[in-house]
């Protein structure tokens, strides 16, 4: 499995990973924040029920803004943003996919 050497920020507002195979994934903020995987950002469905949330135009102070990032095990990270929010678990697969998906 494929591990990030460096994950930093960038000057020019990127989230920059570079991986064990130095390969490098740069991702911009805005990208990041509107992936975010968790339930309150893109929803779920667990057998016949469905939660679709409501995209709200209104963007807080600090919503495209990092204020730190946790480790999680050995599979991911935890991004908590400046407005709070901190609810995504990104793997290293989907911080993969983002960058190829854009």
């Amino acid at each position: 499995m494929i591990q990030p050497k460096k994950i930093k920020k960038t000057d020019s507002n990127l989230l920059q990973i570079t991986w064990d195979n130095d390969n490098v994934t740069e991702i911009t903020m805005e990208t990041l924040r509107e992936k975010c995987p968790c339930v309150s950002c893109q929803g779920e469905t667990v057998l016949f029920s469905s939660y679709i949330p409501i995209k709200n135009v209104f963007k807080p102070a600090g919503f495209y803004e990092i204020e730190k990032i946790d480790k999680v095990g050995n599979y991911a990270i935890q991004i908590t943003w400046k407005d709070k929010h901190n609810t995504g678990i990104y793997s290293w697969e989907y911080l993969m996919g983002i960058n190829e998906k854009g």
